[in-house]
């Protein structure tokens, strides 16, 4: 009876056994996809877009051959696909472990002669096991676009908003040239793309919302389209001059604005009318011994806003400088630094510094900052700062600075933005009604705000780049 009961659990251990190495063919077969739809944002046309995947599993306690991955575009398909090593279009004969699963890969590349308009592209996978059949949707938006890799600008240039521009490589405006970039224009720039400004950059963006001028990576695909540092930024080197910025919008660079060495000319060297510089991961407007008017600009949510050193001269009127904590950005860094110095190797090297800063807003919340205007001196050079008519949030006021005046200051009180939501990464920078910021500005003589909007005659105007209306 022993042996007997020895061989009836061989048997058993047996038949798992072949059961576990054999294959299912039923029809019925429990066969589930982990998406049965797969969709790509926009995709420019030849550069490709990132690989998504699905996962087919075998929810069987038999093996499963599938007999066809396959898509249904073949050749001529924009998708491309990759199950388990193989290519497509079509891949046979794949096996899948009893209880386990194969990843299938997708990518979509589009052609750039296919449309100069936003489009859908469409296809499917169709998976074919035991006479049954299953369909993954696939789903790119693509887009054609002016693409520039290691351009150069060497003689006067206009890009006009016929197509979306896509930089790769970098982007460099060579001295005594200039490029011009008319409203309505989208420009999108690789991760590893600078735009180096030698010569000489006019943006003209126009108030209404679809002629400003946007500037941002070319990652936008979720997540990354909210990334901070998706691509370098904006750099003016020293032969830079007579940069006009209207109506731009420069978000998601590492370093937006990079302004260095005086001008050389009587103007300043930068000049930003109405414009937004938003989640930049290291600094938003850096200058070093420069020059920058700016009215009316929003600099919003990055790891340093401004930041002007080793002197220089800066004009800003009307802006709203302002960080909130977020989940990609912990403000722990003043919205405002300037000085008259920077240290190279542990070495001050000085420049005077004139500065005024008029009906602007300088403000951080859910961070670590208690100062978020700090100005830091060396006795060794001049320093002229002022700060007129302004709501801040410090702990220690810069006033007490030698060379640092300031006037009609509203200190530490909560500006009141209009609506923050840093989970939804929503920031709205108006003001509500009950602002202590409205109608509490100096006449700058600037007759509109951000939104193109009247400033008021006959009473104070409202602190920051926006009225309430």
């Amino acid at each position: 009876m022993k042996n007997l009961a020895l061989i009836s659990i061989s048997i058993l251990i047996l038949f798992y056994s072949c059961k576990k190495e054999s294959f299912i063919t039923s029809p019925d077969a429990q066969v589930s996809m982990s998406a049965d739809e797969i969709k790509f944002d926009t995709v420019f046309t030849t550069t490709g877009s990132i690989t998504q995947f699905f996962k087919i599993f075998n929810d069987n306690d038999q093996k499963l051959r599938l007999s066809s991955i396959k898509l249904m575009g073949g050749n001529a398909s924009y998708f491309k696909i990759n199950a388990d090593g193989f290519i497509g279009p079509e891949i046979p004969n794949i096996e899948i472990e009893a209880n386990d699963s194969v990843y299938v890969f997708v990518s979509v590349s589009i052609d750039q002669s296919t449309a100069n308009i936003p489009f859908i592209i469409q296809d499917s996978i169709q998976i074919t096991y035991n006479g049954t059949t299953q369909q993954v949707n696939l789903e790119a938006w693509g887009q054609n676009a002016h693409f520039y890799r290691d351009k150069k600008i060497t003689a006067d240039e206009a890009w006009d908003n016929d197509l979306p521009y896509v930089i790769l490589g970098s982007l460099t405006v060579d001295a005594n040239n200039k490029l011009t970039i008319n409203k309505g224009c989208r420009i999108y720039v690789h991760a590893d793309a600078p735009i180096l400004v030698d010569g000489t950059l006019e943006i003209n963006g126009e108030k209404d919302s679809v002629d400003w001028v946007q500037l941002q990576g070319d990652r936008l695909d979720e997540p990354y389209n909210d990334f901070p540092a998706g691509w370098p930024g904006i750099f003016f080197r020293n032969t830079s001059k007579d940069n006009v910025l209207n109506y731009a919008v420069i978000k998601n660079a590492y370093q937006a604005l990079a302004v260095v060495d005086p001008s050389t000319n009587a103007n300043p060297k930068l000049v930003l009318n109405e414009c937004i510089v938003d989640n930049a991961y290291d600094a938003g407007i850096i200058a070093i011994n420069s020059s920058i008017r700016a009215t009316n600009c929003l600099v919003s949510n990055c790891g340093k806003n401004v930041i002007l050193a080793k002197g220089g001269n800066y004009q800003f009127t009307h802006c709203t400088i302002a960080s909130i904590s977020n989940i990609y950005i912990l403000h722990r860094e003043p919205v405002l630094y300037v000085s008259n110095y920077i240290k190279v190797n542990n070495v001050p090297v000085l420049a005077a510094l004139t500065a005024v800063f008029r009906n602007c807003i300088f403000w951080g919340e859910n961070g670590t900052v208690d100062d978020e205007v700090v100005v830091d001196k060396d006795p060794g050079a001049n320093l002229n700062v002022n700060f007129d008519y302004n709501l801040w949030k410090v702990q220690n006021n810069p006033s007490a600075i030698t060379g640092v005046i300031s006037s009609g200051i509203i200190n530490n009180q909560n500006p009141l933005f209009d609506s923050i939501n840093t989970t939804q990464r929503f920031y709205n920078f108006r003001l509500k009604d009950e602002s202590p910021a409205k109608n509490k500005a100096t006449n700058a003589g600037v007759s509109f705000d951000l939104d193109g909007k009247p400033r008021p005659v006959g009473i104070a105007p409202d602190l920051g780049c926006y009225e309430r209306q």
